[in-house]
């Protein structure tokens, strides 16, 4: 079993819990992830994380951005966003379930979403974990980006 944990954030990944081996939260709630959702969650982020990192030098200091991706889970979906600043930004995630499973919403603050980000990454590599079917038709992220 693997705990990582900083302000703000909490992940949890053990492998012997099938079928929900990971854990993530934040201040006030946690959510126990299938591995395939848990895999699809960290491809999102570091996916958006580094749309923002390639859009920051073209953003102003004090100008803010959202970044959305939404990508197909099972029977439902998987929507994240980064919202903020070039340099802290707030990660939410919403989990829309399919026919009797459970729906899922969450946020990070600013403190503690590039450190679950990067948490993310770094346990679930080592961990085997099986990104859900995908058909032909479901294969491209649906993304957008606005800049308030």
């Amino acid at each position: 079993m693997e705990v990582l944990e900083g302000q703000g954030w909490r992940l949890v990944v053990d492998p012997c819990r099938a079928p929900w081996p990971v854990l993530i939260g934040a201040e006030g709630w946690a959510v126990e992830l299938s591995a395939g959702e848990a895999r699809l969650l960290a491809s999102g982020v570091q996916e958006l994380a580094a749309q923002l990192e390639a859009l920051a030098d073209q953003l102003m200091a004090e100008e803010s951005i959202t970044l959305e991706l939404e990508r197909p889970c099972g029977a439902g979906s998987l929507w994240l966003e980064i919202e903020g600043h070039r340099r802290a930004w707030a990660l939410r995630l919403v989990l829309a379930p399919g026919p009797e499973r459970r729906g899922i919403e969450g946020r990070w603050c600013p403190q503690g979403s590039a450190a679950i980000a990067a948490a993310l990454e770094q346990a679930l590599q080592g961990l085997e974990l099986q990104a859900p079917e995908r058909s032909a038709s479901q294969q491209g992220p649906v993304s957008s980006c606005r800049a308030l």
